[in-house]
């Protein structure tokens, strides 16, 4: 799984680094896509429920699930979450990130941070012995402090030989409910957070494009971590050795 979610971290950073203006949603895939094979995997997204691309391309008020396309080009002041992962010998990898298309607005550049900043809340309530409504409450709990909504339509969830496993992992909930954190259990903390309501509905994409209901825009980042004894590890954190929280 090391191996697996090391791809995915560098696959994300990569298209991470191709957001810019005038750039396509579809030219990050590839990007993305290129990597993960380069690298011995299969992006794990591509034909998952008849998924299309190779990673979930969300621009500003698409909280997830943005399909890849050449007619979507970005401009400056957008948001662009990317989720991808990656595949490789038989284990999976999942992260996801927002990114800025030159310079944002204020209310995007505090929506993104917030979100990150309750991903590591999230991850440091991520403990053994501590239960998954630990980390939904701290990540719920920085959210609405700041005055953004978390989105509880979509929840993190466990990570393994399939990319979604039990248990889900909400971004919202009280503290000392929920399923146990033991030993060796690897999870994907993944807060989905909008600007304002949290409901969403479907757009033009169908059962993809997930949006904002009343239009505001929406962040999301997520990491794959281990539990363990020694405190949970960031198994999705890139180049480097993984990082122990």
């Amino acid at each position: 799984m090391k191996a697996a979610c090391r791809i995915s971290a560098e696959a994300l950073r990569l298209g991470g680094a191709a957001v810019r203006p005038g750039v396509t949603t579809a030219q990050i895939d590839k990007v993305i896509h290129d990597y993960i094979v380069s690298q011995g995997a299969r992006p794990n997204f591509q034909g998952l429920n008849g998924f299309p691309g190779s990673a979930c391309i969300s621009v500003n008020d698409v909280v997830i699930h943005g399909i890849p396309s050449h007619g979507k080009v970005l401009h400056e002041g957008d948001i662009v979450s990317i989720d991808t992962g990656a595949l490789f010998g038989g284990w999976n990898g999942d992260n996801a990130a927002t990114f800025a298309v030159g310079h944002v607005s204020d209310r995007a550049a505090a929506l993104m941070r917030v979100t990150k900043e309750s991903l590591y809340k999230g991850i440091a309530a991520a403990r053994c012995g501590a239960r998954v409504g630990d980390i939904s409450a701290a990540v719920q709990r920085h959210v609405e402090a700041a005055g953004f909504s978390v989105v509880r339509t979509y929840v993190g969830h466990g990570v393994g030989r399939a990319l979604h496993e039990d248990p889900e992992v909400p971004n919202f909930g009280d503290a000392g409910r929920g399923p146990r954190l033991v030993n060796g259990m690897v999870i994907a903390i993944e807060p989905m957070v909008n600007e304002k309501g949290h409901v969403v509905t479907d757009g033009s994409g169908g059962k993809w494009n997930i949006r904002t209901a009343d239009g505001g825009l929406s962040a999301h980042f997520e990491h794959t971590i281990a539990i363990t004894n020694a405190g949970p590890v960031i198994l999705t954190q890139g180049k480097e050795a993984q990082q122990l929280v």
